[in-house]
């Protein structure tokens, strides 16, 4: 209950404070991107529960001759590196923690179709809300491991406490100032998790 009122407080505080910045962020997506300037995905949350997980846009809609969407890397723009990097494309998620579906520290939410690879001491980071940011990001961010970022989020789950949140959150700006150990075009890290985990089946 602590962490929940915690979570919407500085939910709401970030909002607030955030609005010009996600206003600026939310007309750029829109005249570099265009519509829509929000991007929905489904995300596995609480036990494992789907919600929609909400993010600026920070690629474009681009097809090949089949119709077929083109690689990430192809997709993404020079702005859209940028809001990751920065982790700007972040700030609607501050909206999924008031709702309720996100906490603000907690184990980044992967894809659902991720869900039967998972051990079951991995499996632990569903016994918690979902994050915007977590142990594993100011651990390494995306420059870790698969194994070594859901380690982190399973001794996350292990030893959460509100000191560890504020800490992590306070690691989390300084890392984003930095902009070190960002991967921008995260999908062929995803491929890599689910062909690592076929295998393993």
């Amino acid at each position: 209950m602590l962490k929940r009122i915690f979570d919407i407080f500085a939910a709401t505080f970030g909002l607030l404070l955030l609005s010009p910045v996600i206003l600026i962020v939310a007309w750029q997506v829109r005249r570099k991107l265009g519509s829509p300037v929000i991007f929905q995905q489904t995300r596995p949350g609480l036990h494992g529960k789907p919600f929609e997980m909400i993010k600026f846009r920070t690629m474009l809609d681009a097809y090949d001759e089949n119709g077929k969407p083109l690689p990430d890397s192809e997709r993404i723009t020079p702005f859209g590196r940028f809001l990751r990097s920065t982790s700007l494309d972040e700030l609607p998620g501050l909206w999924n923690v008031l709702k309720g579906d996100m906490s603000v520290v907690g184990p980044r939410p992967l894809l659902m179709e991720y869900m039967d690879y998972y051990t079951e001491e991995e499996a632990q980071r569903h016994t918690v809300r979902p994050g915007v940011t977590g142990l594993a990001q100011v651990s390494g961010r995306n420059a870790t491991t698969w194994d070594d970022r859901l380690a982190y989020d399973v001794q996350y789950v292990k030893t959460q406490t509100l000191w560890l949140d504020i800490k992590i959150i306070f690691k989390t700006i300084y890392q984003v100032f930095k902009r070190e150990g960002v991967v921008v075009v995260p999908s062929e890290l995803y491929q890599k998790l689910s062909d690592e985990r076929r295998a393993q089946k």
